[in-house]
């Protein structure tokens, strides 16, 4: 056997294995069941005919500092995977692994009360999250700056529209730094001027080795930002590698169709 001339081996940098953040074992969920989940349970044991399988048999792994750009049709199972991710939805089938805190845009947007300014809804979702005051008061300049909503910070967010929700939401997910970060097309909203700069801060994270999982229709965004991407067909793992590779092999799809 070959020895190495370096007594003590290989350096700590070159062995050390990579650190994983986020596992999917064979996840599957179905509808109804899953918004019905103690009544159906308690009532049906095994899936009936007619129930759809959203997710089956859905697998991959994020390793930290990886971004993983999720692409698929419409009606794919995208956003039903990241309700899963997110821990919004329990999967039916399979296993579900996250070491670290998760932050998903999703369940953010949804959480907004209409009545409440900007301000307040990060306050709000911050306090759901267990940060104390103190520690919102800290973030809440930076989340004002970085949404560029200027006084409409301070307006009920029922006035807003769609973009500067998107705005908001991601300026949170974003000050909150967590392990894992879910964004569910939040790139798709907005100016071009805005998701340049979401860009550009989730290269920042990616710099911090976070894991980060990328929902989205915009191909260029999957590109730049994402080393890996998972192409969802019918609520199933049609490819998962590298972008440009998955991306061609999704985009020929279409002519094959």
């Amino acid at each position: 056997m070959e020895q190495s001339d370096n007594p003590a081996g290989p350096s700590a940098e070159t062995t050390a294995a990579p650190e994983l953040v986020l596992e999917a074992r064979d996840l599957g969920l179905y509808y109804p069941s899953s918004r019905r989940r103690t009544l159906f349970k308690r009532l049906h044991h095994r899936r009936k005919a007619g129930q759809y399988w959203a997710l089956r048999n859905v697998s991959f792994q994020c390793m930290r500092g990886d971004v993983l750009g999720v692409i698929g049709r419409n009606g794919a199972g995208k956003s039903t995977l990241s309700l899963v991710l997110s821990g919004i939805f329990e999967p039916d089938e399979g296993t579900l692994i996250t070491n670290g805190d998760v932050s998903a845009l999703l369940s953010l947007g949804g959480m907004f009360q209409p009545g409440l300014s900007g301000r307040d809804n990060t306050y709000y979702f911050g306090s759901f999250l267990g940060f104390s005051r103190e520690r919102m008061d800290a973030m809440i300049d930076e989340i004002r700056d970085f949404s560029e909503l200027g006084d409409f910070f301070d307006e009920p967010i029922g006035a807003y529209s769609s973009g500067m929700r998107a705005r908001l939401a991601f300026s949170i997910a974003a000050s909150i730094e967590p392990d894992i970060l879910l964004l569910d097309e939040v790139l798709s909203v907005g100016d071009s001027g805005f998701r340049k700069k979401c860009e550009a801060r989730i290269q920042s994270m990616m710099a911090k080795c976070r894991c980060i999982v990328v929902i989205s229709h915009s191909m260029p965004s999957i590109k730049a930002m994402c080393n890996r991407c998972l192409w969802l067909e019918r609520g199933e793992v049609k490819a998962c590698g590298d972008p440009a590779d998955v991306i061609r092999q999704y985009e020929e799809s279409f002519a094959n169709a």
